[in-house]
Parts: structure tokens; C-alpha cells; sequence
């Protein structure tokens, strides 16, 4: 079920991430919101650090995470392959991972101590909520 749960956000999340091209990466809803394009690099970002908390190692660096957006280009395929990435290792840890684990508490830097469940449940809704906000920059943004 829950790597149904995972394939289900990867889907949606791609749905609209695939519509991101050079043209529209610097779109905003306004002009103090992220970019389609710095929302992408923190959707891959975010995603492989939260997988640190489960105790999967990464290279990924935070340049997103808790910034502004400052205008800066980002490399589209390197932001595609990190949200990749970071949906390759959370179907690795749903099947590496017991059930019984679910329930036991591990110790974030973000969240403090909560049950691994818990955040997997964040990291999707994570995901959604940025697809969300590239969805409506595509459809009603603009370049500022």
C-alpha cells in the first residue's frame, strides 16, 4: 500500500513537473514567490535530505532549503534527476522497511522525534504541496 502511495505522488508530481521547460523556469505567481524553477531543485532537494532521517546517505546539498529565491537559473535535468532520485530511494526504504518499523520513532534536525510513518506522510505532502505551487506559476505566473 504504501509503495502504492508513493507511485501515486510520483505520478502527479511528474504530471506537472514534465511541463517545466527554459521558457517557463523563472515564471512566479508574483514577484516575492519562488520560481517554477527553484521550486523544482527544492522538490529533489528536500526529498533526498529527508531520506537522510531514515538513515539513507546523500550528497545532496540544502541550497534550497529555507532560502529565497534569488533568480538563479537551475539545471532542469539535474533538478528531474534529484526528484528521481529522491522517489527511487523512498520506494528503497518502503522495501526495506518492516511494518512494525513504521511505528518506531526516529530523531530529526526538522521535526524533532516522530514515528518513520510520519514522515513519509510529510515528504509526500511536501512534494504535492510544491507541485501544487508549480502547477499554478505555469498556469497563471509570469516572468518578473
Amino acid at each position: 500500500m504504501l509503495l502504492q502511495m508513493v507511485e501515486q505522488s510520483r505520478n502527479d508530481c511528474f504530471r506537472i513537473l514534465k511541463d517545466i521547460d527554459a521558457d517557463n523556469a523563472d515564471f512566479r505567481l508574483t514577484d516575492q514567490t519562488a520560481s517554477v524553477g527553484f521550486i523544482y531543485r527544492h522538490i529533489g532537494e528536500a526529498t533526498n535530505l529527508m531520506a537522510q532521517f531514515f538513515g539513507y546517505e546523500t550528497d545532496v546539498e540544502g541550497t534550497t532549503m529555507g532560502q529565497t529565491d534569488t533568480g538563479k537559473d537551475y539545471d532542469l535535468e539535474t533538478s528531474r534527476m534529484l526528484v528521481e532520485e529522491g522517489y527511487a530511494t523512498l520506494e528503497k526504504l518502503i522495501n526495506e522497511t518492516s511494518d512494525n518499523e513504521w511505528l518506531e520513532e526516529i530523531e530529526t534536525s526538522w521535526f524533532g522525534k516522530l514515528p518513520r510513518i510520519n514522515l513519509l506522510a510529510i515528504t509526500l505532502f511536501h512534494n504535492s504541496h510544491h507541485c501544487g505551487q508549480i502547477a499554478s506559476a505555469l498556469v497563471k505566473g509570469k516572468k518578473y
